[in-house]
């Protein structure tokens, strides 16, 4: 069960209306705006949970109202677009999105990034530490263990894979990891930022091929599984 309030903002009636069946069905409250205005005006009006945002609206882009929305507040948004292009999703989510699905989409896939997005939109209280099955990282003492064996780590091996882990579930772009570690733009076409993504692999994952926590968005960046 879920008293959450779902904002769509889509004008096609036939996404509209399997968007409102499928998330009704789920308990979940909805509420449809076919342009971006329209979808504007109900977020202020009415304080969603989270956001479902197609990018080609009739009135106005979409990346207007995504920028819109993230300037007044940090509700989850997810963008639901047929612009399948990675400098699409890269912009998309540098702007501020939480996440980024293209159609065709399943509704089982949908709705697992949005109980992910949900989650960390009302995140625990920091905790001294995070444990998932082998991977287990001491915050409070910098310190990492796989298999209760500690791993070394450099400080930007460490800064980098906390910040993923802060961020679990959330895409996080090259140009958001480069900045928030280095602090400056990227000069080498992150190539730079993929040797160190691939050490803190080495390190943590049993089988690199087949990563179990660091997920790579191909041309996009990174996610740490949350589920």
């Amino acid at each position: 069960m879920t008293d959450k309030t779902v904002l769509v903002i889509e004008d096609d009636s036939s996404i509209q209306n399997f968007l409102k069946l499928s998330l009704k069905a789920k308990d979940y409250k909805v509420l449809l705006a076919e342009n971006g205005l329209g979808g504007l005006s109900l977020f202020y009006a009415d304080n969603p949970d989270i956001i479902l945002l197609d990018l080609g609206l009739p009135d106005i882009d979409g990346m207007e109202v995504l920028s819109e929305v993230r300037r007044a507040g940090s509700v989850p948004i997810i963008v639901i677009s047929a612009r399948g292009q990675e400098r699409e999703k890269v912009a998309a989510l540098d702007a501020g999105a939480d996440d980024y699905i293209t159609k065709p989409f399943s509704i089982a896939e949908l709705l697992a990034r949005m109980r992910v997005a949900l989650r960390h939109y009302r995140p625990e209280e920091s905790a001294a530490e995070f444990r998932m099955e082998d991977l287990r990282i001491d915050i409070e003492k910098r310190r990492v263990f796989v298999c209760e064996e500690e791993i070394h780590l450099t400080p930007i091996e460490y800064k980098l894979l906390l910040l993923l882990v802060e961020h679990r579930g959330k895409v996080l772009t090259h140009r958001y990891l480069q900045n928030e570690v280095w602090g400056y733009p990227s000069t080498d076409d992150y190539q730079t930022l993929r040797v160190f993504m691939a050490n803190i692999r080495r390190k943590i994952e049993k089988d690199t091929a087949n990563p179990r926590y660091i997920i790579t968005e191909v041309g996009v960046g990174y996610r740490f599984v949350d589920e």
